[in-house]
């Protein structure tokens, strides 16, 4: 029985978010240039994007292009945004035809200018698109969103908006870069490394962790489909005990 198969669709995560790591060392491992990981990397995420709409997943959310990852060499930071632009350009037409609606977050003026159009553009296109949401975290890191929150926070109560009082979770979850999104109830991350790297650190707080040693240019549907069946597997108690859940 395949893994597919296995899954029951009545306990679904509503979002899963994925840390797509190994481009480089699939490419070293091979000979070519780290670029050559990225552009294979594309395939898989069309197949993981393909199964997750294809089981129902509403969110799906990829950690593209991290703050820290401006600091790589020049010529790969270049060829990654030549990419990242080609890319969405030619998959807008199949976005559209299986209805999923593009999203993004992060530091998305820091893009470049080509690169930040055609995603403004895509995301116009896509935007009336209800199957899933396929959100893509770009220049994007989680200290820097949440100084981002503190700093609109600060200036709403400076301008009389609400008093300190008044700040809640839900209040500051407002201010985040997903504000209206479902949290993870599910991450995965691919190449073998078992660290979240300044990734939604505050939408983890309960999510499930899964971690597989196949590098990302190499995960393919029955991957995704895998780590699906292992957080069906397990039990979430968000702090309470066994018999509490069971309840």
């Amino acid at each position: 029985m395949s893994y597919k198969e296995r899954i029951d669709t009545g306990k679904l995560p509503q979002h899963v978010a994925i840390i797509m790591d190994g481009n480089g060392r699939w490419a070293k491992q091979r000979g070519e240039h780290r670029v050559a990981g990225h552009q294979h990397g594309v395939t898989s995420v069309r197949e993981t994007v393909e199964a997750a709409a294809e089981i129902g997943i509403q969110y799906l959310t990829l950690y593209a292009f991290s703050t820290e990852n401006w600091n790589r060499p020049k010529e790969e930071v270049f060829a990654l945004m030549q990419l990242l632009v080609s890319t969405i350009h030619s998959e807008v037409k199949t976005l559209n035809e299986n209805d999923i609606r593009l999203l993004a977050i992060g530091d998305l003026k820091s893009l470049p200018e080509d690169c930040w159009k055609e995603l403004k553009e895509a995301m116009q296109a896509t935007s009336g698109n209800k199957r899933m949401n396929l959100v893509l975290a770009l220049s994007y890191s989680s200290r820097w969103e949440i100084i981002e929150a503190v700093k609109n926070i600060v200036s709403d109560l400076e301008e009389g908006k609400f008093s300190s009082k008044e700040i809640t979770e839900q209040q500051f979850e407002h201010y985040l870069c997903t504000a209206g999104f479902p949290e993870p109830e599910l991450m995965i991350r691919t190449s073998g490394e078992h660290r979240i790297s300044n990734f939604l650190l505050w939408q983890l707080s309960y999510s499930e962790l899964y971690f597989t040693d196949k590098l990302w240019p190499d995960f393919r549907k029955e991957d995704f489909y895998e780590a699906i069946v292992d957080y069906q597997g397990r039990e979430r108690r968000f702090g309470k005990i066994s018999e509490q859940v069971s309840e």
